[in-house]
C-alpha cells in the first residue's frame, strides 16, 4: 500500500472516530460546565461539523433522532475503501 493510501485511510479513521465520540459525548454530557469536556466537544464539533452539517440539511431526523452521523460514517468508510483501493 502506498504512503498516500495509508494517509487517506488514517485520516478517514480519525474522522470516523471523531464523529462517534461526538455522538457519545452529546448523549452523556454529564457536566457541561467542565472546561475540559467543553474543550473536547468544541474540537470534535469543529472537526465533524463540515461533514455532518450538509448531511443534516439533506437527511431529515427520525423523530428526535439525527441519523446523519450514521450516514456519514457509512459514507466515509465506503469512500475510504474506494480511495485506498484506487491509490494502492
Amino acid at each position: 500500500m502506498s504512503g498516500v493510501a495509508i494517509l487517506v485511510y488514517y485520516i478517514i479513521q480519525v474522522i470516523t472516530i471523531a464523529i462517534f465520540a461526538r455522538v457519545v459525548l452529546s448523549w452523556f454530557m454529564v457536566n457541561p460546565t467542565s472546561g475540559f469536556i467543553v474543550s473536547v466537544y468544541q474540537v470534535l464539533f469543529r472537526l465533524t461539523e463540515p461533514i455532518l452539517g450538509p448531511l443534516r440539511r439533506i437527511i431529515p431526523t427520525i423523530g428526535m433522532f439525527d441519523i446523519s452521523p450514521i450516514v456519514a460514517i457509512i459514507a466515509l468508510q465506503v469512500i475510504g475503501e474506494v480511495l485506498v483501493r484506487a491509490l494502492s
